[in-house]
């Protein structure tokens, strides 16, 4: 079936446990030399087995910046402040009072959750900054600012659309904050994480700041920083490992991180990959995913609650100029059969 090759047994292993058969295999294979071809890791689980490959001399346990898949963790924490009841999903964040009280009342947790709030992808300002200060382009802004931002950029107009937005998941994030008896800001955002999510699930290390050197960036513009989300981290400021996620991911399979998932629309504005959006997640076909893109790295997680199966991608390399720039979240789907193979 294959030629003689280092990684063979393992990336058999790994067809296995996903049910791929040999075709699958053989050309999913290509195009994960290719996505991983600067290094990574690919982890896959289901049940009690669990596969990790490495690419490029990256460790198994390497700790990558996890981009936009912080959003993920961000709807856990809503759900979780849901389930306490310390949040309603369908309230105004406004509600809460404190920084929050003059926030439009279209935003909701899970309209912000869900990308349909009518916010813009980025606070105004990143529009320049993203220039400026690349590696860290909300680098200059307060929690006052972001929530200002979301007071005088939402669209009433655009709510119920989908739009993806960095500026509304770091609004989220705030206002998670702010409901969990923190202060409202990244500091605050990340003790309301340990202390609802990333500790009850048993993930100590994943958090705004690494708990080990991280793997570093690649990008044509060189440079080996890891890019700053500032006071909106909720929306990518998280680091972990491939492990760690797939942990995450399987506790979404059993519960443990909530339903939340569960709750996905087909909102008008959706791209043609998207079936579905739900709290932090999208929806292809059977698969639950969400995907992340930094500097230097990419990143993606996703499960198939019919198979059971888990798969992350932690990819070292900046999106291609040329080429497949959706490599990672098609790659992503084609292992868990989110997409026709």
């Amino acid at each position: 079936m294959f030629r003689r090759d280092p990684l063979m047994a393992q990336w058999r292993a790994v067809a296995r446990l996903l049910e791929l058969d040999d075709a699958q295999a053989r050309a999913l294979l290509g195009l994960v030399r290719q996505t991983l071809r600067r290094g990574g890791v690919l982890g896959a689980a289901r049940g009690d087995e669990r596969q990790l490959l490495t690419f490029g001399g990256v460790p198994e346990d390497g700790v990558f910046e996890l981009a936009s898949v912080t959003k993920p963790f961000t709807a856990a924490l809503s759900s979780a402040l849901v389930r306490d009841g310390r949040l309603d999903w369908n309230a105004p964040l406004a509600a809460l009072g404190g920084p929050l009280r003059r926030l439009p009342r279209a935003l909701t947790p899970y309209a912000l959750a869900t990308h349909t709030a009518g916010l813009p992808p980025q606070p105004a300002r990143a529009a320049l900054t993203t220039f400026t200060r690349f590696a860290d382009p909300y680098g200059g802004m307060s929690p006052a600012d972001v929530l200002a931002s979301a007071r005088r950029w939402a669209n009433p107009g655009q709510a119920g659309r989908f739009g993806y937005s960095n500026l509304g998941a770091g609004v989220l994030a705030l206002g998670l904050a702010h409901a969990a008896g923190e202060e409202a800001s990244a500091a605050g955002y990340e003790r309301a994480l340990r202390r609802f999510v990333t500790f009850p699930l048993g993930l100590p290390g994943v958090g705004l700041t690494p708990a080990r050197d991280v793997v570093p960036p690649y990008g044509l513009l060189g440079g080996q920083a890891v890019t700053g989300f500032a006071e909106l981290a909720g929306a990518g400021g998280l680091f972990g490992s491939a492990a760690e996620l797939l942990h995450f991911g399987e506790a979404h399979l059993s519960r443990a991180a909530g339903q939340h998932w569960r709750q996905a629309q087909a909102f008008p504005g959706l791209p043609p990959l998207y079936a579905g959006a739900a709290p932090g997640w999208f929806q292809s076909g059977n698969t639950v995913w969400h995907d992340g893109i930094a500097r230097g790295t990419r990143t993606a997680l996703g499960f198939s609650p019919q198979t059971g199966a888990v798969v992350t991608l932690l990819v070292r390399g900046a999106v291609p100029l040329v080429g497949v720039r959706a490599g990672v979240p098609l790659l992503l789907l084609g292992l868990l059969g989110g997409t026709d193979r």
